[in-house]
């Protein structure tokens, strides 16, 4: 499925903003011993780059108001090929000091922002999960109660 560039944003936003909220309150000591949270926040950045990537090949005019949009690829890649080598340093670092800045990007005045910096588009991969969640608890009931 053919990706457009306000999904690619989502996507990006999505991970950035994830990322923030799951490292809020640690410090590097509880990241470096927890393999969950370390995963996960390999993970977000992973998608958080694969997004980006895509988005500079998709809209270069867009991809190219995102600061640092190359070497967030590139760190992608490093997470994904070289995960041998990943310094969870450099993964903390990246957390602390090189998300603030992306995230202070999407303001606002961003495309595909709405009031108060939240997006307006909605998700293209969730449009329909509430729909889902309901008839999937719905159908699971009956099963729950032992009927």
């Amino acid at each position: 499925m053919k990706r457009d560039a306000n999904s690619l944003l989502w996507d990006a936003r999505d991970s950035a903003d994830a990322l923030a909220a799951m490292t809020a309150a640690k410090s590097f000591a509880d990241f470096d011993r927890d393999i969950v949270s370390r995963s996960a926040v390999e993970r977000q950045f992973e998608i958080l780059g694969e997004a980006l990537g895509q988005l500079a090949r998709l809209d270069a005019t867009l991809a190219a108001k995102i600061p640092d949009l190359h070497e967030i690829v590139a760190f992608r890649n490093v997470l994904i090929h070289g995960y041998a080598l990943i310094d969870r340093a450099r993964v903390w670092r990246a957390v602390q000091d090189d998300l603030p800045v992306l995230r202070a990007t999407w303001t606002t005045s961003s495309p595909g922002r709405g009031r108060y910096g939240r997006p307006s588009f909605r998700n293209p991969r969730h449009a329909h999960a509430g729909e889902m969640r309901s008839r999937s608890a719905k159908s699971a009931a009956p099963r729950l109660r032992g009927r």
